[in-house]
Parts: C-alpha cells; structure tokens; sequence
C-alpha cells in the first residue's frame, strides 16, 4: 500500500523523539514523522533520573557527553524527617547517601532534554511538523492510520505511534484512558529562586555536625521531605533554580486555604523545620507554578496492529523515586523494536500481543509493588527507611544490574516478566502491605513519627553487583525490628485520630 510515511509519531518531547531516533538507528530506510504541537517546549518540572533511566540515555541513546556539559550530576536521593514544626533543623532525621554516586543519574531540565533528543532525532533524518496540532485520527489497523492536522494536512501511514503525554489522544479517543482511584494523588510545583544552599559556608559556622556527617554535596541530591500522606521534592536545576513541589494523597492530606496556589506550597513547606530553613528567603517565579488532580492514570489497551502508545501517554503511577524516565525508557525501546521490525517486512503481531499484555503486568506490579497504600508509612522515618532500602535494593536485583549488564538486551524486557517477575513481585507486595499495617498501628496507637528525632543514617552507596545485598540485610532487620514494636502496640490503647492532616499541623496524627 502507498502510505505518505511507515511511522507517525505524536508527540516529540522524551518519549516521542526516543521512539524516532530508535526506528531510525534499526531501520535507516523507515520514513518517520514526528508531530509537535509546540512551537518550543515550555519549562517543565524538574525531573531525576534514575539509574535505569540514565543507563537508557547514556548507553541506549548515547547522550552521556551531552548530560555531563548540558545537565546536572544528580547525588543520590535524600529524605528527611521530623515530627514537629519547632524542630530543630539538626535534629531531624536524615536518610541518604555519605559519598557520591556511585552510578551515573542526573537532574534534568525537561525542556532543555526534549529539545536535544527531538533534534538528534530531526539529524538521523526523521522529519518534523512543529507547530502542528493532530485534530482528527483514523485507525484502520493493516490499511493504514490517517491523521489530520490543523495545517490542512492528512497524512498516512503504516503505524501510529502516541507520544502525547498526559493528553493520551489514543487512550481517550478509544476509551482505554483510566484513573487510577487506588491511588488518589495530586501534585503541586514551582520553581523558586532565593534557596537556601544546603552546603554553605554559614551552615558550617552553624550546623557542624549536621556538615561533618556527609562527605558529598547535599545541594546536588534529590531532596524530599516527608509526612503523613504527602512528600515534597527539592530539586537543582541548572542556572540557579530550583524545582520544589508537594504530591500528596488525598485521603490523607490536603493543603491549607488561602492565598495562591504557590503561596500555599511555600506555606506548607516553611511549616517544616528543614524546609524552613532551606526555604525561607526563597520566592516562586511569577508563573511558573503548576497542579494536577488525579495524578496517576493507565490505558486499559496499549496497543494494536497499527497503533501503540509509549511514555506517559500509556499511563503514569507516582513521581516518588522518579520512575517516570523509566516507564518512557522501556515502553521506548520496546515499540521502537517491533515498529522497526515492521517495516522491514517482518510479522510482528506476537510482539505486539506481547506489549499489550506485559504492559498491563507491569505497570500493576509496579503500582502494587512500590506505591500502593506507601503515603501511609511515608512520614515515619523507621518504616520508610526499611522500605527504602529494600526498594532500592529490589530495584538494582532486578533493573540496574542487568540493565548495565546488557542494555540492549534489558530495554527488550519490560519488567515483572515470566516467573521470575511474579516472585519478585509478590516478595515486594508482601512487604509493602506489612509496612502499611505497620503505619496503621502506629496511627491508631499515637505512636506514628514517634523516632523522627535524633539519629541520621547514611549509606556507603547502592552499587550494581552483589555489595548491594548488605544494604537488603540491612533494611530487612529494621523491617523486623518494626515487626516486634508492633507486637508491643498491640495492646497500647487507641488514640483520636485526624481523618485528613493539613501542614499547618503536621505531627498531629
């Protein structure tokens, strides 16, 4: 059949420009359109990656010499805890790395990234409509998939591939688009200007101790502060600024009335004493602050002949460890395999049997295994650190090693896959759903944050071979040791407790 190109593709931010240049690389003959609907990429919120997302774009992507001049090295993920808003800042608890990365991960300017990937893609020879906005899409499976764009332009093509992001065009257009309502999050963000360097001169005369514990830079790390039913992240942007916002569960947490939506997340974080110490001569940039409702969402259907989605436009869980890189990584890679395949004249339908299959299993395990029910226990510096650390731990068993192993072999397999992938997951559930019964106890026994005082706990460093498996030991003992204080709570007396917490009173449960 006579088709105008093999692949359109809608959307050329991350997901989008990855796809193309991965069609490109296996099959230099396939003629690919990318559709952008932006005249330029608007200033998105700061986002880490992970060392899985790094190792797609270092080794996959082969842009480790633009991350290193263009973007920042990322120091590993902290957190921080307390229990009082008259805390002391030293006095809180503090969880993360005492050296520097031991892997290769980055703090990343979307817009800048998104306009380097889509031009690698635009210099490899895929062709770009920019600004073009998609009004009207035909899928025809085998015949052929026909978009209508808003420059007069209908356009044919063997496959169809929707990068749109959250807007999801083939979701919602099919019905396929779900929220996901076990997981009812919302998100706020702002970048500020004014922040307080965690690593200054002053804070040393000021905080010895707090200096002298850790021997890379805080400044360069993932920040998050932590409470019950929500998070905030504080994240370095190149040039100064820094990205900071809150993701909170709703049937747990709201934020207080009053005032802007950027005066309300710099209230909340001022309400807390490591916050306020870092934020409080920091200001928002005049319209750059941003929300979500219902933040995470999946597509009951991924794919089919002539079609898939890849990136966020196939479903999005939870920004807490940044999985997000991830999920546009594999999905990527994966599509960009068979779709290249194709058009070489290979049969790909059990390829995309598979997509559509796996995905759904991933994307389950994934929610299941790490999110599910976590802004319970995320505010207790004892429960969270043991799942930290058996997070992070599971995570490197079975995505970093064998993604640094092979990548080319590890982007082809998306997670929880075969046998294998069942077990683990049903380890990590397990786990997780004692945690959340942990947290529950706790609550309900007024004993929730209790130890979120007085101690820090710094690690040597997660490390992608069999070192990691002392810091599994490590988080399973203080799991265990959670278990037994919970067999102590059982017969400690109820307490009243809040039905939502709000930051201007966050120890109150």
């Amino acid at each position: 059949m006579e088709f105008d190109y093999d692949v359109v593709i809608v959307g050329g931010a991350f997901s989008g420009a990855a796809t193309a240049l991965l069609i490109k690389r296996k099959h230099p003959a396939a003629r690919v359109l990318i559709i952008e609907k932006n005249a330029a990429f608007d200033r998105k919120v700061g986002e880490s990656t992970t060392e899985v997302s790094s190792c797609f774009m270092t080794r996959i992507l082969g842009l480790a010499n633009y991350l290193g001049h263009e973007q920042l090295a990322k120091q590993g993920l902290r957190m921080w805890f307390c229990n009082s808003p008259e805390q002391k800042f030293d006095d809180c608890v503090e969880i993360g790395p005492r050296y520097g990365s031991r892997v290769q991960t980055f703090q990343v300017d979307r817009a800048k990234l998104d306009s380097h990937l889509l031009e690698c893609a635009v210099n490899v020879g895929c062709e770009l409509l920019r600004p073009a906005k998609v009004t009207k899409i035909e899928l025809n499976g085998a015949n052929g998939q026909t978009v209508d764009v808003d420059l007069g332009k209908r356009i044919r093509a063997r496959w169809l591939i929707d990068a749109s992001g959250r807007a999801t065009l083939l979701a919602r257009k099919l019905g396929h688009y779900r929220p996901n309502n076990e997981h009812p999050i919302n998100a706020v963000w702002a970048r500020f200007t004014g922040v307080k360097d965690w690593d200054s001169y002053d804070w040393r005369e000021k905080f010895r101790g707090y200096m002298d514990a850790c021997r890379t830079a805080r400044s360069w790390a993932t920040n998050h502060l932590t409470g019950h039913g929500w998070w905030c992240w504080i994240i370095p942007l190149r040039g100064g600024d820094v990205s900071a916002g809150i993701v909170y569960d709703s049937r747990l947490f709201e934020l207080p009335n009053g005032g802007s939506v950027g005066e309300r997340l710099h209230a909340h974080i001022l309400a807390n004493p490591v916050g306020h110490e870092i934020f409080r001569d920091a200001r928002a940039i005049e319209g750059d602050v941003h929300a979500f409702s219902a933040l995470a969402y999946y597509n009951e259907k991924v794919c089919d002949d002539g079609w898939a989605c890849v990136g966020d436009a196939a479903g999005f869980i939870d920004p807490l460890y940044s999985p997000g890189l991830d999920f546009c990584s594999y999905t990527s890679s994966y599509v960009a395999d068979f779709v290249a395949r194709s058009v070489a004249g290979e049969d790909v339908s059990a390829n995309v049997a598979q997509y559509a299959e796996q995905y759904s299993i991933m994307y389950r395990s994934w929610f299941e295994t790490l999110f599910k029910d976590k802004y319970f226990y995320i505010g207790d510096a004892e429960l969270m650190s043991a799942a930290f650390l058996l997070d992070v731990a599971s995570y490197y068993f079975g995505l970093v090693i064998p993604a640094y192993r092979n990548p080319e072999k590890a982007f082809l397999e998306l997670p929880f896959q075969g046998t294998p992938g069942r077990i683990a997951a049903s380890v990590i559930k397990f786990y997780n759903r004692r945690l959340v019964a942990l947290a529950k106890r706790r609550l309900a026994t007024g004993h929730f944050a209790r130890h979120n005082a007085g101690w820090r706990e710094l690690y040597d460093g997660f490390v992608p071979d069999f070192r990691v498996t002392k810091l599994l030991r490590k988080g399973l003992l203080r799991w265990w040791k959670a278990e037994l204080t919970n067999l102590r709570l059982m017969f400690a007396a109820p307490v009243r407790i809040p039905a939502k917490q709000t930051s201007a009173a966050p120890a109150e449960a």
